[in-house]
């Protein structure tokens, strides 16, 4: 007896749920199409408000950034300049013999005490760069310590005084100057990226015209589903929503051009001074070490030649005054050279060590002054024209964002006007 197999059963359909057959129902309806449209203009109303305030916040936070970090990037530089200003000043002393000068052991000690107190003050200001600044510190100890001990054998006059000054400017060059660079470049950085910031929100804000489109095409199915031309609910909100972008971006971009012309002028300036200062100051002390040296010098005086070129380079796009004060000093340097290399080493010491008007060391102090003029008045401005800055993008941000709000009640209520008139 065979036994019959009863085909499959298709699976039953799903059936729709009374909640969602009702809301197909309604959509289906022009009343209930115009509730969608209401809250498609209530959202790209939002959107605005809610994208201004973001915008605004974002840019006062970039420029809130880019102030600390200018600030944390000029101290930096300030202690770098400290170092080698102290450098040159106890080379050159070095080069007198015996009892140095009061007043270069004053400019020494001072720039020190001012180097030691601002790495400590850096080193609370941001913890990033505590690690580094630690261990320059340290180095600046081993410095000092060496220092010393020349100027202590100097005094009584051994030889092994030229030594401890080597090992100390050694220790200078590679524990201490390096990790200096290195948080330099790691500000420089955290600078460039926090204007670059400041530069991108205003485009962020004109994302938010896009939200714009949305009241056209509502308005536009609006008209011609109820025959008028014009919804004072969503046509008022439509505008509220435009003016506040437009005057938003305005603002934020003025803003934005605002930072932007720090960072090519003051800014640049502040950089590039502070850094042909240090390199000033440091191929001062090549100038004495070429004389400690003794016919054996050669390597410093080619450190002088390219440091002094690469001052020269960085001063030429900021200051032609700065670039012939450093031309002047650079000249009388080559007059302690013709000496030094014509066999007359005492008279090239003596040059080197004068302080007379129209000595090296008097052209040198001009141009230092100088070059730290111009570094403390373009740091003033850069800091000047940053410093609550960012305070008007939060205020657009929050004037955006309640116009947002107000357009959104204004849009709800044109949409709920002809939802009662259809009834």
């Amino acid at each position: 007896m065979t036994q019959t197999i009863a085909p499959p059963q298709p699976a039953p359909l799903p059936v729709p749920s009374v909640a969602a057959t009702k809301r197909r129902g309604a959509l289906s309806r022009t009343p209930g199409r115009m509730r969608l449209a209401g809250v498609v203009a209530v959202l790209a109303s939002l959107a605005v408000g809610v994208l201004g305030v973001q915008t605004g916040q974002a840019q006062s936070k970039a420029l809130a950034s880019a102030e600390a970090d200018t600030r944390q990037l000029v101290g930096i530089q300030d202690v770098r300049n400290d170092l080698v200003v102290a450098d040159a000043t106890a080379t050159n002393a070095f080069l007198v013999g015996g009892l140095e000068p009061p007043a270069q052991r004053a400019t020494y000690d001072e720039a020190i005490a001012s180097a030691a107190n601002g790495l400590a003050r850096l080193a609370g200001s941001n913890e990033a760069d505590a690690e580094l600044l630690g261990k320059a510190t340290a180095g600046l100890t081993t410095y000092t310590g060496l220092v010393e001990q020349a100027r202590a054998n100097n005094r009584q006059g051994f030889p092994v005084g030229a030594a401890y000054l080597d090992q100390a400017s050694t220790v200078l060059r590679s524990d201490v100057l390096p990790e200096l660079d290195t948080l330099v470049q790691t500000n420089a950085d955290r600078v460039d990226s926090s204007f670059d910031a400041v530069s991108a929100t205003p485009w962020l804000l004109a994302l938010g015209l896009v939200s714009l489109v949305a009241f056209v095409v509502v308005q536009t199915w609006l008209a011609r589903r109820t025959h008028r031309r014009l919804n004072s609910g969503l046509f008022w909100a439509t505008i509220l929503a435009l003016a506040a972008s437009v005057a938003g971006a305005f603002v934020l971009g003025t803003t934005a051009a605002s930072a932007s012309d720090v960072r090519d002028g003051s800014y640049a300036d502040t950089v590039a001074v502070s850094k042909a200062y240090s390199l000033a100051n440091d191929a001062k002390s090549m100038e004495s070490f070429t004389l400690i040296k003794r016919g054996s010098g050669q390597a410093y005086e080619e450190t002088f030649q390219s440091e002094t070129a690469q001052a020269r380079e960085l001063l030429a796009g900021v200051d032609d005054a700065l670039v012939q004060s450093l031309d002047a000093w650079t000249a009388k340097h080559a007059e302690i050279r013709e000496k030094d290399d014509a066999g007359q080493w005492d008279e090239a010491v003596a040059l080197a060590i004068s302080t007379e008007p129209d000595s090296p060391n008097a052209a040198f102090d001009a141009f230092t002054t100088a070059a730290s003029e111009s570094l403390q008045a373009s740091a003033a401005a850069t800091q000047e024209a940053l410093s609550g800055a960012g305070s008007s993008a939060v205020l657009v941000g929050w004037l955006i964002l309640a116009a947002g709000l107000l357009a959104a009640v204004l849009s709800w209520r044109g949409i709920s006007k002809r939802v009662e008139e259809y009834r």
